[in-house]
């Protein structure tokens, strides 16, 4: 079965308390799910245009997990709580 993972960009965090509430919730809703945290920081480099924004990778077994923790009750509940502190980007996308 083909891996999946959660690729997620922050361009900008505007309320860094509500950044620590989601957190609090998320990590244990996406752990809970089968979620792998893999990279969660800043780059060490960027090149080709990149920018020095926090990055987050999460690894899961397959496409259908991925897609059923964000869909899930207890992630909803912490993208509730993140509201608009955070402008980021959020891919889910399958292993090669």
């Amino acid at each position: 079965m083909t891996k999946a993972y959660w690729i997620t960009l922050y361009r900008s965090i505007h309320k860094p308390e509500a950044l620590a509430a989601y957190a609090k919730l998320a990590g244990p809703a996406i752990q809970a799910a089968g979620g792998r945290f893999i990279v969660r920081g800043t780059p060490a480099k960027v090149y080709e245009a990149g920018m020095n924004q926090r990055t987050v990778v999460i690894e899961f077994d397959s496409l259908q997990q991925a897609l059923a923790a964000h869909d899930s009750a207890g992630y909803q509940e912490a993208l509730r709580v993140l509201g608009d502190a955070a402008e980021r980007d959020l891919r889910i996308v399958e292993g090669a």
